[in-house]
């Protein structure tokens, strides 16, 4: 309000905080904040899309060559099992679970086609191993230890043997059962796994070199062959509880 003050002119009364002139825009400041801040997005985010494109990234042949040779030196069986495991999976299989009648011994359902047992009784037979005849004369005579599963009243040399239950139980009975442990230091290559999958399924793969690029993180890859997709070789072992770790012939 104005008021008037004798001898002086009228002034106004202000009441409230002092005025204070805008401050200019620090161009610079701007700058450099958003600046930092890239330089940090690219600093951590690195790391973790080069972990993700890794895992992407499926393993060449010429990877594959390299670890097979490397195997190979080594001269043992479980090498050569491993190194067959990695041949195996470079082949175009088609995941078929279906019933085929076979021959026996030595019968094989058609090359393109199988299912994660196959994988198993193959790499095995590249090495002088039938499993089928040897799970089919073990469930002759202890038909009952096996797993009671398919209604089946005698063994069945035509499938017997593509089923991952009996497979581990063969395993399990004429093989050696390993301990299941999360270090993966207890894993080497030419080993036998059996997981639990989330459906209740069972799965089995052989246990392989990391492809090259992954030494040093201290995890075995596997070779197995997933439910309606192709034969893998990738760092799966720890995906789904092992139920079942083995080595056969055991020593």
């Amino acid at each position: 309000m104005a008021r008037k003050r004798s001898g002086y002119y009228n002034t106004i009364e202000y009441i409230g905080p002092r005025p204070q002139r805008p401050k200019k825009t620090s161009f610079f400041g701007g700058w450099v904040i958003v600046v930092i801040a890239m330089g940090a997005a690219v600093f951590f985010g690195k790391p973790l899309v080069g972990g993700v494109w890794a895992a992407d990234k499926e393993p060449t042949n010429a990877q594959v060559e390299l670890v097979i040779g490397q195997l190979e030196v080594t001269g043992s069986f479980y090498s050569k099992l491993a190194a067959e495991a990695l041949r195996y999976s470079g082949r175009a299989i088609n995941y078929d679970p279906a019933y085929y009648k076979i021959p026996y011994p030595g019968g094989d359902v058609p090359a393109s086609k199988g299912v994660a047992a196959d994988l198993v009784i193959r790499c095995y037979r590249n090495l002088g191993i039938d499993l089928q005849q040897e799970i089919h004369e073990e469930m002759q005579s202890h038909f009952r230890l096996y797993p009671q599963l398919w209604a089946a009243t005698s063994p069945d040399s035509n499938i017997d043997h593509r089923r991952v239950p009996n497979l581990q139980r063969f395993l399990s009975r004429k093989g050696e059962s390993l301990p299941i442990t999360s270090d993966p230091a207890g894993y080497q290559p030419g080993d036998v796994v059996v997981w639990a999958l989330s459906n209740a399924e069972t799965h089995i793969g052989i246990v392989v070199p990391e492809a090259p690029g992954e030494e040093g993180r201290g995890i075995p890859w596997v070779v197995h062959h997933p439910a309606g997709g192709a034969v893998k070789w990738e760092k799966a072992l720890f995906d789904h509880q092992i139920l079942g770790h083995f080595r056969y012939p055991g020593e």
